[in-house]
C-alpha cells in the first residue's frame, strides 16, 4: 500500500503543478489585467489561489516521497494537499485526477500499517 501512495502522490502532484500553473497564471493576469477579469470572471480571493496553487502540488510530491517510510506524515501532507487543490480549484475536469489520486494517496499512505515488503530476520 506503501508504494501505491507513493506513486499516487507523486503523479497527482505532477498533474497538480499543470493546475497550479494555470491558476496561478489566471490570477496573476485577471489581477493585472482588469478587461480580461471582466470577460471570463475575478476570483474572490488571488491570494489564496497563488497560494494554493503552489503549497498544493508541493505537499503532494513531498507526502508522496515519504509515503514510503513515514507514511502517516506523508499521508497527511497528501490529503492536506488534495483538500487545497478542492479548496483553490473545486471539483471539475481540470482537477479531479490531481484531487482523486492525492486524496486515494493519502489514505492509502496512513492505512498502511505495515510495510510492503518483508523484512528479514537474520
Amino acid at each position: 500500500m506503501r508504494n501505491a501512495a507513493m506513486v499516487l502522490g507523486l503523479i497527482g502532484g505532477i498533474i497538480g503543478i499543470i493546475v497550479g500553473l494555470v491558476g496561478y497564471g489566471y490570477a496573476e493576469v485577471s489581477t493585472r489585467h482588469a478587461e480580461i477579469g471582466e470577460i471570463f470572471g475575478v476570483l474572490e480571493n488571488p491570494g489564496f489561489i497563488r497560494t494554493a496553487s503552489f503549497l498544493a502540488p508541493l505537499l503532494a510530491i513531498a507526502g508522496g516521497a515519504m509515503a514510503k517510510m513515514r507514511a502517516l506524515w506523508g499521508g497527511v501532507l497528501m490529503l492536506v494537499g488534495g483538500v487545497l487543490f478542492y479548496a483553490a480549484f473545486g471539483f471539475n475536469a481540470g482537477t479531479m485526477f490531481p484531487i482523486g489520486f492525492v486524496l486515494l494517496g493519502g489514505i492509502l499512505a496512513i492505512a498502511a500499517g505495515k510495510p510492503d515488503e518483508p523484512k528479514a530476520h537474520f
